[in-house]
C-alpha cells in the first residue's frame, strides 16, 4: 500500500509528494524503515528498494511485521540528477529535524520525521558523490555506538566506521532520529550515480537477516559478513600531489603496507606519470577515486590503520 509521507504545493498547479510503500503481514507490529534517495545523485538505493520490495511481495507468508520502503525523500533532485533539491540549493540531509512552521523543505522533513520515528530500526542507504567509490559500510557515531553496532553487525556490510562526535552533523536525518530513540543505521555504499549490483545484493542480504534477528522474517537467510569495526583505529587519507588523471593499481579491501604504490596521476599532454601515489600507512582501503580528474589536494583513498599493536588484517 502506497501512503503520502509529505505534500506540499509548488507552483503551475504541482505538488511535491513523498511517498512510502507499506508492506504489513502476520501479527507483529515490529517495523523496519528502509530509506533511500535523500540525495539525488545516489542512486543505489532505488535499486535496493525495488528488490526488498519485490522479494517481500513474492514471499510475503514469511513477512510478520510491517516494512516501510520511502525510496525518494527527494523526488525532485532524483528528476533532476541534483543532489540537493533543486531551485533551493540545499542539502536536505542538513535541514532536519525540520519544522512545521518553517520553510518548504524544513516542512517536509519534520512530516518526514515524524512518520519514521517509532520504527524499530531504520536504515538510511547513501551512496558516495561522482568522485569516491565506497566499500559497503556504516557509519555510527561515538555516542551511538553501544546502541547501533550490534545492529551493524547484521547488515553484511565490510566496514563500521565510528565517527568521533564532532564529525557528526546534528541536522541529519540519522542523528534526528536516533536522538528520538529510533535506532537508524546510515549506510554509504558504491559511486554517484550509479548502481553497483553486487553491493545492493550484498546489503539486500543483510536486511533480510536484520529482519530475521528482528524476529519478522521468517524465510531463509544467507550469512552475513562479520564487518571490520573501526574501534579504536585511525583513518589515513591519501590526497594528491599534482593534477592529472588518477589511475589506481590498488582495489578495494586491499591490505596495504606505508609506502606501498596504489596508483599514479598522469600527465595526458606529456604523457608522464606526474605523480607516483603511496599508501600513507598500513592499513585496508575502504575508500577510492573513482572520477580519474584530480587536482592538487583531491582525495583519492582512505586507508583504515590496524589497531594498536594489531596487524592490517
Amino acid at each position: 500500500m502506497c501512503e503520502i509521507v509529505a505534500s506540499i504545493p509548488l507552483a503551475v498547479n504541482e505538488n511535491l509528494i513523498i511517498q512510502k510503500r507499506r508492506i504489513q503481514n502476520g501479527k507483529s507490529k515490529t517495523r523496519l524503515s528502509l530509506v533511500t534517495g535523500t540525495h539525488g545523485d545516489e542512486l543505489e538505493g532505488q535499486y535496493l528498494a525495488y528488490m526488498v520490495g519485490s522479494y517481500i511481495d513474492e514471499h510475503i507468508e514469511q513477512l510478520d511485521g510491517i516494512v516501510d520502503i520511502y525510496p525518494a525523500l527527494n523526488p525532485m533532485g532524483i528528476d533532476s540528477i541534483t543532489r540537493g533539491i533543486p531551485m533551493f540549493d540545499l542539502d536536505m540531509n542538513r535541514v532536519f529535524p525540520g519544522t512545521k512552521r518553517g520553510t518548504m523543505v524544513e516542512v517536509i522533513c519534520s512530516s518526514i520525521v515524524d512518520d519514521l520515528s517509532g520504527s524499530d530500526v531504520c536504515i538510511d542507504v547513501h551512496s558516495s558523490n561522482i568522485f569516491l567509490k565506497e566499500i559497503p559500510q556504516i557509519r555510527i557515531s561515538v555516542p551511538t555506538a553501544e546502541t547501533l553496532v550490534p545492529y551493524a553487525k547484521m547488515l553484511n556490510v565490510d566496514f563500521v566506521w565510528i565517527h568521533d562526535a564532532a564529525t557528526v552533523l546534528e541536522s541529519t536525518l540519522a542523528h534526528t532520529l536516533n536522538s528520538r530513540g529510533t535506532k537508524t543505521l546510515v549506510v554509504e555504499m558504491g559511486v554517484g550515480m550509479r548502481i553497483t549490483k553486487e553491493y545492493c545484493q550484498q546489503l539486500f542480504d543483510g536486511v533480510l537477516n536484520i529482519m530475521k534477528e528482528l524476529g519478522m522474517w521468517l524465510g531463509e537467510t544467507s550469512p552475513v559478513r562479520d564487518p571490520v569495526i573501526s574501534e579504536g583505529r585511525e583513518v589515513g587519507f591519501v590526497n594528491s600531489d599534482a593534477a592529472g588523471i588518477f589511475v589506481p593499481c590498488a582495489n578495494f579491501g586491499d591490505h596495504v603496507r606505508q609506502g606501498d604504490h596504489i596508483g599514479d596521476v598522469v600527465d595526458p599532454l606529456t604523457s608522464k606519470v606526474v605523480e607516483r601515489v603511496l599508501a600513507v600507512c598500513d592499513g585496508m582501503i575502504f575508500t577510492l577515486r573513482e572520477y580519474p580528474v584530480v587536482y592538487g589536494g583531491s582525495l583519492l583513498a582512505r586507508i583504515l590503520q590496524p589497531t594498536k599493536g594489531g596487524d592490517a588484517e
